[in-house]
């Protein structure tokens, strides 16, 4: 009967070399350097804790640049007005990989009128003096191309005014375009205006689809974004979701916006997508693979790992 085994071929635990191990010991030390070690990397990298962006808050810090975009929103010309699918059929603004258009396969799921959800809708709910309602009024008897036309040359009656200040803008044909705008920037500043674009009629309101839509459309939220190297062409990241860890695991995902063809491409996340789903499928094929699976067979990493036992075992072997 070879040693280790009993005649049942049942292999004897006595037969095994036993080592004495303090549990309580081992786990106390790996504790301790667990905690130093996540304190330390954590002063050095961790994310900074910083304030919430809101509507209010952007619009008290720039209201400039709330109230361009306000009229980029109302006139349609913004990014959400022009983005495509899930938010509105703009044309020819979906993003393919190849022929297959993954936006418009996927549809219009959340439906978004710009000009109607983040500036007339607010308005027309909020209590607003007759002013306002006269200037409601006015946008809703106009055309289409008429509406188009005041917020084109109050937009750009912006642009050239000094430091985009509504207050200094020379006169115009602007309609109500200039009445509509400067109080959803009052609206805004009271903080009424986050609470208007995330209304849904349910009890906890947890949807800020809008208001961050809304947000990206300015140049402010960008402006704090490259502060804290979040830009999309950095390679910062973060998570504010509360007190957790930044998000390490999306370097991959973010690596590929920073080199061509990618970053240069106006499909760049369709592509990237693609790309991330084929690598994603590839790791979970790997025990299928003829040749990646083998790799831990031809490296023997294993046997590196596993060096004390195999030292012993050698060395129980030639005492035999």
């Amino acid at each position: 009967m070879s040693r280790g085994h009993r005649k049942s071929g049942v292999p004897d635990p006595a037969a095994f070399p036993t080592r004495p191990y303090d549990l309580v010991k081992e786990f106390t030390i790996a504790l301790v350097a667990v905690a130093l070690l996540t304190v330390a990397l954590a002063s050095a990298f961790s994310s900074p804790d910083v304030k919430p962006v809101t509507l209010a808050s952007w619009s008290r810090a720039d209201g400039a640049d709330f109230t361009a975009t306000a009229v980029a929103e109302l006139g349609g010309t913004s990014g959400t007005a022009e983005y495509g699918p899930p938010y509105n059929h703009t044309p020819d603004a979906a993003q393919k990989i190849g022929p297959v258009g993954l936006q418009d396969a996927a549809g219009v799921r959340i439906p978004v009128d710009t000009a109607k959800d983040f500036v007339l809708r607010p308005l027309t709910d909020a209590p607003e003096p007759p002013a306002v309602k006269a200037a409601l009024a006015a946008w809703a008897a106009a055309p289409a191309s008429r509406r188009q036309a005041w917020t084109k040359a109050y937009s750009d009656a912006l642009a050239k005014s000094p430091g985009g200040d509504p207050a200094k803008v020379v006169g115009g044909d602007y309609g109500p375009v200039p009445v509509l705008t400067t109080h959803l920037l009052g609206l805004a500043r009271s903080g009424a205006l986050d609470g208007e674009l995330q209304a849904e009629g349910k009890f906890y309101q947890t949807d800020y689809t809008r208001p961050l839509l809304f947000l990206s459309d300015g140049s402010y939220l960008e402006s704090l974004a490259r502060a804290e190297h979040l830009g999309g062409d950095q390679w910062g990241m973060m998570n504010e979701t509360g007190n957790f860890p930044g998000q390490a695991w999306l370097w991959l995902y973010t690596f590929w916006y920073q080199i061509d063809p990618f970053k240069s491409s106006g499909n760049a996340d369709a592509l990237i997508w693609g790309l991330m789903a084929l690598l994603s499928l590839c790791l979970m094929l790997v025990p299928f693979i003829p040749g990646v699976r083998s790799i831990p067979r031809w490296t023997r990493v294993h046997r590196l790992i596993w060096r004390s036992y195999h030292r012993e075992r050698r060395a129980r072997e030639s005492g035999d």
